[in-house]
């Protein structure tokens, strides 16, 4: 099965060795991927494949090859219904043509109106109905049910990302710095934007004028010095974090560690969804701890690169509408603040982790584009390219 899965990857073009197919077999025998064919993908492409330009094209093979192979692990795992399972059978699975016939509130006053009145009146839970506080249901307020609009209340993750507001605390974690996987091409599309400096203290050795003034000194050494060279680019990195943002973690450590590295005077920031009057440092004190944009505009001077990163998927509500936050009561709109960071630094960019074919079927992506003034760049190499010139 190996050999074959090999030889299909050598004429995919992709230079794999006999040492590294001897590695995936020794790690094969060793047990290291279990019974998981997740485990196993992960291992042979960690062990066959060496530039992670070319993992699209080991998918490809790996796919081709190994077509069916799901069901026979399946087999290997376990045939009891999982609790959670049980615990939910009550979820509502609507089709599409259901989904469709469901109505939206009629704007967000309307929704924040409609949610008070029936805190008022509601005295019991309430599952599966279409009006109430509930669970399962088609009512915009409560948990595990559908509704295109409406206030997530008691459910402990998203699911349809349709929430206008969510009445529940969410913990967050901070992106790691340290992720070194897929982080090499990252670093070298970021070292374009460098410009170089000496700064502070001369203590390292000019051997080109050392030997200049030795020479002019009659052959008396006279040795010279000069201070270190650094990249003086400044950057503002805003981390948009939670909810949606949930499945590109691996790509935003990726880029966070990139950008620790490669610059020395980087800041960077966390927000949820969009900006409003303050941001934070730790996910974990997000409540306790804010810093006010107004003292982020103060403390950091206008040669800031302001680059924002995060999906822009959202309730066109928390852009355009005072109290439109998920999380919060803003007394100004979204648009309001974001503007005043453009205002104030002039080169900014927003790289935008999901495919560029999704951004004009999403109404929140389409106005922060506008906002942006079409600075949104996809976060890929190519991307990043392109929004390093805009930075420039």
């Amino acid at each position: 099965m190996l050999l074959k899965f090999f030889f299909m990857l050598r004429d995919a073009g992709l230079k794999c060795s006999i040492t590294e197919l001897l590695t995936l077999h020794e790690s094969m025998k060793l047990g290291v991927a279990g019974h998981s064919i997740d485990d196993f993908y992960y291992l042979a492409r960690s062990c066959l494949i060496k530039d992670e330009t070319h993992f699209d094209r080991f998918d490809q093979v790996f796919a081709a090859h190994f077509r069916g192979i799901e069901s026979a692990f399946a087999k290997l795992g376990t045939t009891e219904l999982p609790e959670e399972w049980l615990r939910r059978q009550a979820e509502l699975d609507l089709t599409e043509e259901q989904r469709r016939q469901i109505e939206a509130m009629g704007g967000f006053e309307e929704l924040m109106k409609a949610l008070r009145e029936r805190l008022e009146k509601q005295e019991k839970r309430h599952q599966g109905g279409s009006k109430m506080i509930g669970t399962a249901g088609t009512s915009p307020f409560g948990a595990y049910g559908y509704n295109p609009e409406g206030v997530r209340i008691g459910q402990d993750r998203s699911r349809h990302r349709r929430a206008v507001k969510v009445w529940d605390k969410r913990e967050f974690r901070n992106l790691d710095d340290s992720v070194q996987l897929g982080t090499r091409n990252i670093k070298v599309a970021l070292r374009k934007l460098r410009r170089f400096a000496r700064e502070g203290a001369q203590d390292q050795l000019d051997l080109d004028d050392t030997i200049r003034s030795t020479a002019r000194n009659g052959g008396l050494l006279d040795i010279k010095m000069v201070p270190e060279r650094h990249n003086a680019i400044k950057v503002l990195l805003c981390l948009d974090v939670g909810g949606s943002m949930d499945d590109h973690v691996r790509i935003c450590e990726e880029l966070f560690s990139a950008a620790r590295s490669e610059f020395k005077h980087m800041e960077y920031f966390y927000f949820h969804n969009f900006t409003y009057e303050s941001f934070w440092k730790d996910n974990h004190r997000r409540h306790n701890e804010r810093i006010g944009l107004m003292e982020v505009l103060h403390k950091f001077g206008p040669d800031y690169k302001l680059i924002f990163v995060g999906d822009a998927t959202m309730s066109p509500y928390e852009i355009s509408y005072p109290g439109g936050s998920v999380e919060h009561w803003n007394e100004e709109a979204g648009a309001v603040w974001i503007r005043r960071l453009l205002e104030h630094y002039r080169k900014a960019v927003w790289l935008n982790p999901e495919p560029v074919q999704r951004w004009e079927y999403t109404p929140s992506v389409k106005m922060t584009r506008e906002i942006m003034e079409d600075r949104m760049f996809p976060l890929t190499l190519s991307g990043l390219d392109n929004a390093i010139k805009a930075l420039r």
